[in-house]
């Protein structure tokens, strides 16, 4: 009989690397929303140099300086730091201890957009490139969807074999994966206006300008920048009120994406986990927009903000797990487990 440490000895090293990839996940979010407060507050660039801050090696910095915006761009570099050690960390755990090619490649993949992420951000320093930050913040949510994704196919759950239970629904499964890029692409939208410091080109909702559809004319671009001189706000012009105007309407288009998800999985669905899946999509979606409001009515506060960044970083995760759930359950996992070859003979017989 064998050793009872031996026989549970690969059980424990899996839940080992579950509880290890869930770290990574969980630390990811902490860091998001660490870069959400940089960004939110302006303070950006409070360290000029990178990866140096202030000359000094990151790691060295003097605590007694840490004061001001520099308390937040540079814990927010210490933190992407941990978090790009925790990475590397899972990367080689998975590539050593996890069978699964394809398991591995994402892993390969989570280390590789980690070290892209810090490229990319210090860049954004050395380089003073706004631009930079918007392909920064969405490599950032493409990144902590691949640790949320990593995070749930390490489970035991998933190892038994427990989301084999979907049923397959092609429609149901585009419209979650169509909702999901509709999604990635507000974001990005986000990000184009939280980065180009147009956040509140329009500074009033429902209504823009008292209008259902602004008047963005030269002479009205004008007075309206006349106004926000007037009070100390950033002058804009047509195009980033217009990229306000289309983050409003892809926010409608995903609202009513997820409602008839929803209504899809309670009418035609038994399984009450894609009732659960989808009304969760639906409340996020919910209070992001509520939250996106309260951005606008709140003159742009940092912490509100922030909670508005992170909340989308959150539906879009979900939206991320919920089409991996689909397209596993569509026959994914044919490409991990081949079908049994039947013995020549017995292929013969039954032709």
């Amino acid at each position: 009989m064998a050793h009872p440490k031996t026989e549970s000895s690969p059980g424990r090293a899996e839940k080992m690397l579950h509880l290890w990839a869930l770290l990574t996940f969980f630390s990811t979010f902490l860091l998001l929303f660490s870069g959400g407060i940089v960004t939110s507050k302006n303070v950006g660039m409070s360290v000029p140099d990178w990866p140096t801050t202030y000359g000094y090696n990151m790691f060295l910095f003097p605590i007694s300086q840490w004061v001001g915006g520099i308390f937040y761009e540079h814990s927010h570099r210490l933190f992407a730091s941990g978090v790009g050690l925790l990475t590397f960390v899972l990367g080689i755990w998975i590539w050593v201890g996890d069978s699964r090619r394809w398991v591995k490649v994402l892993g390969v993949a989570a280390v590789v957009a980690v070290c892209l992420q810090g490229l990319i951000g210090g860049l954004r320093v050395t380089l003073y490139k706004d631009e930079l930050g918007i392909f920064h913040a969405l490599l950032a949510q493409t990144f902590f969807c691949t640790t949320g994704i990593l995070a749930v196919v390490t489970s035991g759950r998933f190892r038994r074999g427990e989301w084999d239970v979907y049923h397959p629904d092609p429609k149901l499964r585009n419209m979650v994966l169509a909702t999901t890029a509709l999604v990635f692409v507000q974001l990005g939208l986000g990000a184009t206006m939280r980065h180009e410091h147009a956040g509140l080109s329009i500074p009033d909702f429902p209504l823009a300008y008292g209008q259902w559809i602004p008047d963005t004319s030269p002479r009205a671009i004008e007075a309206i920048n006349a106004v926000r001189v007037a009070d100390h706000e950033i002058p804009t012009n047509a195009l980033y009120i217009w990229v306000q105007m289309v983050h409003r309407g892809v926010a409608l288009l995903i609202l009513f994406g997820t409602i008839a998800i929803y209504q899809r999985c309670v009418v035609a669905s038994r399984l009450r986990a894609t009732k659960f899946w989808s009304a969760s999509w639906l409340g996020l979606v919910l209070a992001q927009i509520g939250l996106g409001a309260w951005t606008i009515w709140s003159n742009k506060a940092a912490d509100v903000a922030t909670l508005h960044m992170a909340i989308g970083a959150l539906t879009l995760l979900v939206g991320a797990i919920f089409s991996f759930r689909l397209c596993w359950a569509a026959g994914a996992r044919r490409f991990e487990i081949p079908e049994p070859r039947m013995p020549s003979a017995w292929a013969s017989r039954i032709a």
